[in-house]
């Protein structure tokens, strides 16, 4: 691939924006390329969890304006065809069967920032920025606005929608849109490492699948169809193979290696 670099170590799937001359800026290729590497990671037995990272010192400067200014000429159902290129990139990732977390080392602006609140976790270094910046340019943030108020509620979202500003990592981390921030890039590789191997080791596999699942579904339910589709779902995970080792593991008083 030309934009995008991976690795898998140890049962993580690393995927890394390669295109750091840029801002590591995303165009209909980046976008490819990350949707291509994304479901290959997400059939492969060998990953369990992923993370997304970027070479170069900014995580992602959201999408590539000269891009953008072409896209101008488009009509509008090409424009659309982009535009959903684009939204099942987040969805996919939002919605993925594996943990996806963000290693952020650096600012993550507009789309970039959307990259972020479409990861389960986020590890950012304190220097980072974070913001959607589009209406500065007199664009909208149209769709990363609909995974935006899931994660940090509809006031946060609100404030960082409607002023375009930029925050700060301890900003983020109040709002909820990362989980921590730790003091340098080099302790950031391995803060990541460490807690992705901690996922590896002590939860099944499925266990995380189907909690993510249910979290991507039930908050467009009312009360009590979710009550009926949360008890579907435990009633399903009683009879997983993983429900069945653990328990045993656990009444064996047994290590358990997932």
């Amino acid at each position: 691939m030309k934009f995008i670099k991976t690795e898998i170590k140890d049962r993580i799937g690393y995927i890394i924006i390669n295109r750091a001359e840029k801002r590591n800026a995303l165009n209909y290729e980046v976008v490819k390329e990350l949707k291509e590497t994304f479901h290959s990671f997400s059939l492969n037995d060998l990953v369990k969890v992923i993370v997304l990272k970027a070479d170069g010192n900014i995580f992602c400067a959201g999408a590539d304006l000269e891009y953008l200014q072409e896209l101008q000429n488009n009509t509008y159902e090409e424009n659309l065809e982009d535009s959903t290129h684009l939204m099942e990139l987040y969805k996919m990732i939002y919605t993925l069967n594996k943990v996806v977390i963000a290693q952020i080392n650096g600012h993550a602006l507009a789309g970039g920032c959307g990259l972020v609140s479409v990861c389960d976790f986020g590890f950012s270094i304190p220097e980072a920025n974070y913001g959607y910046t589009e209406s500065r340019i007199g664009f909208i943030p149209a769709i990363v606005m609909i995974f935006l108020i899931r994660k940090i509620g509809e006031s946060n979202a609100r404030h960082m929608l409607l002023s375009g500003n930029v925050i700060k990592a301890h900003e983020a981390l109040d709002y909820g849109l990362i989980s921590k921030i730790v003091d340098s890039d080099k302790e950031l590789e391995k803060e990541v490492y460490d807690f992705a191997q901690h996922l590896i080791i002590h939860n099944s596999g499925t266990s995380m699948e189907l909690t993510k699942q249910m979290l991507n579904k039930i908050q467009s339910m009312d009360l009590d169809q979710a009550l009926t589709y949360a008890s579907s779902m435990n009633a399903k995970a009683r009879s997983s193979e993983d429900c069945k080792k653990g328990i045993q593991a656990f009444l064996d008083k047994e290590t358990i290696k997932w």
